[in-house]
């Protein structure tokens, strides 16, 4: 009976999944499909490598009780036009069924859907046997499409269910992209359905046509749609940021059952999920954080600190409670979450009453408490990464960054803490740029919102400085270098991240506020030994990891292979801008850079103050305006050994000066007994250029790419 049973149900499912697989295929490309005969495409796109002749993205939003279905579908129909888009579209990959994530937990599991059919210039339809042709890799579903060919079409769609559960709010993920690809568009759709209880913020920006609502029978069900066309190829050269200014929108579904939990959403919300919300206003900025951030939490750790201790300047203390507040509640316990999470022993039980801040939230109001007891004067800032665009344009709350400004002589901007952060600069996505300022009054309560501009940073502020000594193998067979990196501002941060393991900073901190390591809190001596011998594998195997990660990342500046490789870190630069990360590195360079000419030698010396930006012949041709990542300058120092018995020529070529008002390459090189020094330095200037100064910037990054083509002549005397 239970074998029968079993056999009934899966034949039941099956038939089941059969059918869901045929409605989404006549959902598809069935009656309705207005495109499954489109196969021309305008005389100004002939020579494009492809065309999407249509796309369509649907999304659904539809809940019962406790259940909550979401629907994600993208189509694309493209006409094929030379052999690169053919390579790109002749293999698909997929997940054919995944576990949800959102929610309180999956109702199930999620389903992938695909189809796959090939038009021939003919007119012939060939559809792809999914079932067939996937193949399994990697817990992936690859489908390799046989004998696609130019002027082929290729359409093609993924159709995903996700079910689960919540009672209560919840936030999709946003959805925020410019309304053209890679290639150009002849149709797009854009089309969504929603119930009650669901909140819709959606806008379009630059130019993109305007959102619609389609009249439904239902009152309680929505429908909107998007429509374009003739849509140009989107370029998306490197420093650009296509949501500043090419056609686009954004949209996010919030689900709030009731006005509880509409008033608890992480959203800016409409007054009712029948309106869309297109705008967030200076008020609705003020009314979500006006009960959002309250001063909070016990300071006397912070009072502990501060005992006996004097300050040049409030500045100055209150950097040092920033810092100190960033070890207590989020450095000490960095070293517990990995050891947890790679042995089997859970360290943070060592802990009596571990606070830990895992949230923007927690730090702010934390730290708000500290300034209102210590009557400092202090605003919250409300602003968006530029890569988000505008302030003026902010319609999604998730894409909010908040930091404290407290207004000492010299206004200090704090945020939410990484293990890098300082008390001086704040992320560079939000510097110079407009925000708004929460005020608040007595410390406490937040009574107005006006606009403010955020500072900048500058090239002098975002250095690199690399000395590098060079010496030459005796056998001429290589080079040896011996290298110290110093990085400031902005600079150090993403090295920072990319370099740095825990016991880089966590046992920096121990030492620096007399706090102790996980080991050091375990009393029985059998569990202290056993701990330590876990805990000293997992060290050993990250510095392993470091090693090789760091020599990668060097052979990676340079855009070649190095050997040898030893780092020693000298400074972390963790308290404060002006404070650099130091690291010292000596490895070695063979067969690389050294060409024999006769019983003289070529060396490739442009090429050590690493690889520079080489702009192609496409990319002059760049119609965007440039959005850099902040004015930063490079500055490299190289003092090559001049082998005994020998004398350097043509050092005229690694004289170079390219300046003007977006940056500027200059370099040197002179001799001085048997010392070659060479000094290089490329700056940017701005955060912004306009297209029409992108020759500009051409001329200098130009000037860089040729030095690192240069050599020297080693001539033998």
């Amino acid at each position: 009976m239970k074998k029968l049973f079993l056999y009934l149900f899966l034949i039941i499912s099956s038939a089941s999944f059969a059918q869901d697989k045929a409605e989404i295929k006549e959902f598809f490309w069935g009656k309705s499909d207005k495109y499954k005969t489109a196969t021309t495409i305008p005389e100004k796109w002939k020579n494009e490598s492809a065309v999407i002749i249509y796309k369509y993205e649907y999304y659904n939003y539809h809940k019962f009780g406790a259940s909550v279905t979401y629907t994600s579908a993208i189509r694309k129909r493209i006409k094929l036009q030379d052999q690169a888009a053919v390579t790109e579209f002749s293999e698909f990959s997929y997940k054919d069924k995944f576990y949800s994530n959102k929610g309180m937990r999956s109702l199930g599991r999620g389903t992938n859907v695909v189809g796959i059919k090939i038009v021939k210039s003919t007119g012939k339809e060939i559809d792809v046997d999914i079932e067939k042709n996937a193949k399994e890799v990697d817990k992936e579903k690859k489908i390799a499409i046989a004998n696609l060919e130019i002027g082929d079409i290729i359409d093609f769609y993924y159709y995903s269910v996700e079910p689960f559960k919540s009672i209560y709010e919840f936030g999709f993920e946003p959805e925020e992209s410019p309304l053209g690809d890679v290639y150009p568009t002849m149709a797009m759709k854009l089309a969504f359905d929603t119930e009650n209880d669901f909140f819709v913020n959606f806008n379009t920006y630059n130019g993109a046509p305007e959102l619609k609502e389609i009249p439904t029978k239902n009152s309680d069900e929505r429908k909107y749609e998007l429509n374009a066309k003739d849509i140009e190829k989107n370029e998306f050269p490197r420093w650009f940021l296509p949501l500043a200014e090419l056609p686009c929108y954004k949209f996010q579904v919030f689900f709030a059952r009731s006005g509880k939990f509409e008033k608890r959403a992480d959203a800016f919300l409409s007054n009712s999920e029948k309106v869309i919300k297109k705008t967030v206003s200076k008020e609705d900025i003020f009314n979500y954080y006006d009960e959002k951030f309250r001063p909070d939490g016990s300071l006397g750790v912070i009072n502990d600190f501060l005992k006996g201790k004097t300050f040049a300047s409030d500045e100055e203390k209150i950097r040092e409670v920033y810092y100190y507040t960033r070890h207590m509640f989020f450095t000490q316990f960095i070293e517990a979450f990995i050891i947890s999470d790679a042995t089997k022993f859970y360290a943070l039980s060592v802990y009596s009453n571990p606070i830990f801040f895992r949230t923007e939230e927690s730090f702010v109001n934390y730290f708000m408490e500290f300034l209102k007891k210590n009557n400092y004067d202090y605003d919250i800032i409300v602003a968006t990464p530029k890569y988000n665009g505008s302030i003026d344009d902010l319609l999604i709350q998730k894409n909010v960054n908040v930091l404290l400004r407290v207004n000492t002589k010299t206004p200090m901007y704090l945020e939410y803490f990484s293990p890098y952060t300082s008390a001086d600069q704040f992320n560079y996505n939000l510097e110079n740029s407009k925000a708004y300022a929460l005020q608040v009054a007595k410390g406490k309560k937040v009574v107005d919102a006006v606009n403010v501009n955020l500072p900048a940073s500058t090239m002098q502020d975002n250095v690199s400085k690399i000395n590098s000594l060079v010496t030459i193998s005796d056998d001429f067979s290589g080079l040896k270098i011996k290298k110290e990196s110093s990085y400031f501002g902005h600079l150090k941060e993403n090295e920072q991240s990319d370099k740095f393991y825990y016991f880089d900073y966590a046992f920096e901190d121990y030492a620096k506020y007399g706090t102790k390591s996980v080991i050091e809190y375990v009393k029985n001596k059998k569990d202290k030994e056993r701990y330590g011998k876990e805990i000293d594998a997992v060290v050993n195997k990250l510095k392993e990891q470091q090693k090789e990660a760091f020599k990668k990342a060097t052979a990676e500046e340079y855009d070649f292979e190095i050997d040898d490789h030893k780092f020693t870190i000298k400074s972390t630069g963790r308290f404060g801008k002006k404070s650099p990360l130091i690291y010292e590195e000596d490895f070695a360079i063979k067969n690389n850079l050294i060409k024999k000419a006769g019983e003289n030698y070529l060396i490739e010396i442009g090429k050590l103050i690493t690889s520079q930006v080489e702009i192609d012949k496409k990319e002059k041709e760049r119609k965007n305006n440039v959005y850099m990542v902040y004015p930063r300058s490079f500055e490299n120092e190289i003092t090559l050994d001049i082998p005994a018995g020998y004398t350097v020529a043509g050092l005229d070529k690694l004289n170079k000066k390219v300046e003007n008002e977006t940056g500027g390459f200059v370099s040197s090189a002179t001799v001085s007994g048997n010392k070659l020094t060479i000094k290089a330095v490329k700056y940017y200037k701005n955060y912004y250029e306009p297209n029409s100064n992108w020759n500009k910037m051409i001329q200098f990054l130009d000037a860089a790419y040729q030095f690192t083509q240069e050599k020297v002549l080693l001539k033998k005397n």
